[in-house]
């Protein structure tokens, strides 16, 4: 390929050879063992099945893919097993901490959608909300003008209809209020936030 458009070099040859270099290529080395590598699976699916037609040249013809284990040994190569590859994301400034896939997914739901923070103060001994939830948004910016007091007044109808026993325990009280905030944000802004409610004990 030439380009015109002032790049350098301004000549393009593709590295990868035809079907017909392929397989002359065999016909010369005539492999005990083929094993076609790089590319998508589509093509080394192809890439395998052209070399198994040519029977007089080639041996045994194995199709791996990644995180496959080929052993070899005295008796001759067979697959043997499977590893865990792919991308391994590192936490910035750091060169150990591995980043679980779970935090990707919400950094990337946090990157989309922002993330809501209903935060809500009960006394510890009685169980009562002491003062009217507040709402904290990042990355999320609902049209809407009283959004923030919508939202607000849904977090305090979950924790009015919710049982005594249900304020003490603080992993209920958070899904529920996840949940009817969730339904309230969805319908009113078509929106998907990642929903955190933080409790304050006073």
């Amino acid at each position: 390929m030439i380009y015109d458009d002032g790049s350098s070099p301004p000549v393009h040859v593709s590295g990868h050879a035809s079907q017909e270099e392929l397989k002359l290529l065999i016909n010369l080395v005539k492999p005990k063992y083929f094993i076609p590598v790089h590319g998508e699976y589509r093509q080394l699916k192809l890439h395998a099945e052209m070399a198994a037609a040519m029977k007089n040249s080639v041996g045994n013809v194995i199709l791996i893919e990644s995180g496959e284990v080929l052993e070899f040994d005295d008796k001759g190569a067979r697959k043997a097993g499977k590893v865990n590859v792919g991308r391994v994301c590192i936490d910035s400034g750091s060169r150990t901490d591995v980043v679980e896939d779970v935090v990707i997914k919400d950094r990337r739901h946090i990157s989309e959608d922002g993330i809501v923070l209903p935060i809500i103060a009960i006394n510890k001994l009685t169980g009562r909300v002491e003062s009217a939830p507040e709402i904290v948004t990042r990355g999320f910016a609902p049209d809407q003008d009283g959004f923030v007091a919508e939202a607000r007044e849904i977090v305090m109808q979950t924790l009015e209809l919710s049982s005594s026993e249900e304020k003490t325990d603080y992993g209920v009280i958070k899904e529920k209020v996840r949940a009817d905030l969730k339904r309230f944000i969805s319908k009113q802004t078509q929106r998907r936030p990642l929903i955190m409610p933080v409790i304050l004990e006073i």
